[in-house]
């Protein structure tokens, strides 16, 4: 399957945009409309509908769009691989959601390259449920996800608890010293799906049915210089924002009458990888 078929549809299922998405790939909107066409013809499935005002996936599109990332990545890897200068060194690559990067990911890697492995290292960042599929498919040798994964050949380990928290700028003293539930509506909230699963679905029922947010992108991290800017609340796990509550320029929100679930996440790896288990694991571990 052409690859480049594959990486517009990505690029276009982001974007949601045919006159954005040609932008981005230097490339005619004609081109971009061709390519999804051809796409389509060849999977035998409408991907994408289509209208005057938006692009959206259909069921189809968003089963296909995993298999997508998965392939694209996985003949990416490939020539990295055999175009490499040096055949001797391991190529070790980690697996992680933004924000387990963002507050945990940096002093593991660290740890790797100071302990003289000889390896070559990748990151990819992605969602817990890409990262999972791309672990069955050898593109990554272990992952850091908010979603536990049980498989025969696989092995899971809980990672690390986090406190989920309500934050805002300092300025932003109007419910300092606390918030009821019905009051969050009122709020300018920032949402970010972060955790995905048991997290994301607690945070959206807290918000009446269909709820519009003020601002929504699925990056964490990238909500950050938004709430420091005074520009609304957003719930965050405590180890991101950690060094923004020491430093005064975020404040946490106490709860009145509602509790926020513990953030769980989790490392996968596959129990055959005796590279991984001997030498990654135990800098993971400790």
């Amino acid at each position: 399957m052409d690859s480049q078929l594959l990486k517009t549809f990505i690029q276009l299922s982001s974007t949601k945009n045919f006159t954005q998405t040609a932008k981005l790939l230097f490339v005619a909107q004609s081109t971009v409309t061709n390519r999804i066409n051809e796409l389509e013809k060849t999977v035998g499935k409408q991907l994408l509908s289509r209208n005057k005002k938006k692009v959206t996936l259909t069921l189809e599109g968003e089963l296909f769009l995993s298999y997508a990332k998965r392939l694209v990545e996985l003949e990416e890897t490939a020539i990295q691989q055999i175009n490499s200068p040096d055949f001797t060194r391991r190529l070790v690559r980690f697996g992680a959601t933004n924000s387990i990067y963002e507050s945990c990911l940096f002093p593991i890697i660290r740890s790797v390259q100071a302990n003289d492995l000889n390896v070559l290292i990748k990151v990819v960042i992605n969602h817990s449920f890409d990262l999972l599929a791309f672990l069955q498919d050898s593109l990554i040798d272990i992952a850091f996800t908010y979603i536990p994964f049980n498989k025969e050949g696989y092995v899971c380990i809980p990672f690390k608890e986090d406190e989920l928290l309500l934050v805002t700028a300092k300025n932003n003293s109007e419910f300092a010293s606390g918030i009821y539930q019905d009051d969050l509506p009122s709020l300018d909230y920032l949402f970010c799906n972060f955790a995905l699963q048991k997290v994301g679905q607690f945070i959206r029922e807290l918000f009446p049915p269909h709820y519009q947010f003020a601002f929504e992108i699925d990056n964490s991290s990238k909500l950050i210089p938004y709430l420091l800017d005074g520009l609304g609340y957003s719930f965050l796990p405590r180890s991101l924002i950690s060094s923004y509550l020491e430093d005064g320029s975020l404040i946490s929100i106490p709860l009145r009458d509602f509790e926020t679930p513990t953030i769980k996440s989790y490392y996968t790896y596959k129990n055959e990888d005796d590279f991984v288990l001997q030498h990654i694991i135990p800098l993971v571990a400790s």
